[in-house]
């Protein structure tokens, strides 16, 4: 036995639905890396229309994965509920000093429940947090995507031996450090959102159409002038929240999975 409670499968058409979902976010993400000469679009006309193909492909990997089995109306329902605990701890954080009371109940939630539910999770928890808020920008699709990656990645860590002690360390060690990990690569995806906008001279400077090997090194140069720090601090703050509330949330979500008779 590798892992308390039983955990929701990911049949092929929900995995078809959440690879195209996440590959569009990340190319949609990452317009400006693949952006040919000429054709840079601007933060102000690509939010919102990346926005609204958010919201279809998510639906679209929701209604899959209920017709195939891997979500069901219970599932749905925590989805909701967590969903709004994140939208309410969010606030505590507010991203001051990098600090970052979010990403750590995605983390746990997509070790659960799985890489399809992680994924809804960021996209949906992020969304009512932004509601809840007043974060509705440009800027909200690029953390609604950025978040669904981190839940997806918690969900295809490997398994561990729960029903001991140290395989139970071993998880806590594992997901600290997948949350600092993914709070700095978090970083460095929002950075994608602004960074074509915010310097137009110099080395940090974006070049449209410079291809990957121009701009990929000076994109991780911005990032470490000037968000650096952020990431930091949004990486020790999921690693310790993790630290603290995993032995907890995990044994939590584990029981509500075993009582619900998840699918």
């Amino acid at each position: 036995m590798t892992e308390a409670g039983p955990r929701p499968a990911v049949r092929w058409r929900g995995a078809l639905a959440l690879a195209l979902a996440a590959g569009f976010g990340l190319v949609a993400m990452s317009w400006p890396l693949l952006a040919a000469p000429g054709g840079a679009l601007t933060e102000t006309t690509s939010g919102p229309w990346l926005f609204a193909l958010l919201l279809p492909l998510v639906t679209a990997a929701v209604l899959v994965q209920l017709a195939d089995g891997g979500l069901d109306a219970r599932a749905v329902a925590m989805l909701g509920v967590l969903s709004a605990v994140v939208a309410a701890v969010r606030p505590f954080g507010a991203g001051a000093a990098g600090v970052e009371t979010v990403f750590f109940l995605i983390i746990l939630a997509g070790r659960v429940f799985g890489p399809g539910f992680g994924f809804i999770l960021g996209t949906t928890g992020l969304f009512a947090s932004a509601l809840l808020t007043g974060g509705v920008g440009p800027w909200m699709p690029y953390q609604m995507f950025a978040a669904a990656f981190v839940g997806l990645g918690a969900g295809l860590l490997p398994r561990t031996d729960v029903t001991r002690r140290a395989g139970r360390v071993a998880e806590l060690a594992l997901l600290a450090s997948y949350g600092a990990v993914a709070s700095i690569v978090y970083g460095l995806l929002m950075n994608l959102s602004f960074w074509p906008f915010a310097i137009t001279q110099g080395n940090l400077a974006y070049v449209p159409g410079g291809g990957l090997d121009e701009n990929v090194p000076r994109l991780l140069a911005y990032s470490l002038a000037t968000s650096l720090g952020w990431d930091i601090g949004r990486a020790i703050t999921t690693a310790v929240l993790v630290f603290l509330t995993g032995p907890l949330l995990l044994r939590v979500l584990r029981r509500a999975a075993r009582r619900a008779q998840w699918v």
